[in-house]
């Protein structure tokens, strides 16, 4: 069984001659190792890493509607 690499695309973008990432790389993995965007955190399918894109949620019960 032969092992294909993941395509790359929408990962860089070309501006002259250089190239630049589009998402951020993970902490723990390294350069390479990008994050997952999804709507509401960014996550590393390597280790498992994830971080929040919005304000942290409020901690404590919800107000009961009157």
């Amino acid at each position: 069984m032969s092992r294909v690499g993941k395509a790359r695309v929408g990962l860089y973008e070309v501006s002259g001659d250089a190239l630049q990432r589009t998402h951020k790389s993970c902490p723990k993995c390294g350069p390479g190792t990008f994050l997952a965007e999804h709507p509401d955190r960014r996550a590393c399918g390597r280790c498992g890493y994830s971080e929040s894109k919005g304000p942290p949620a409020a901690k404590g019960k919800k107000p009961k509607p009157a």
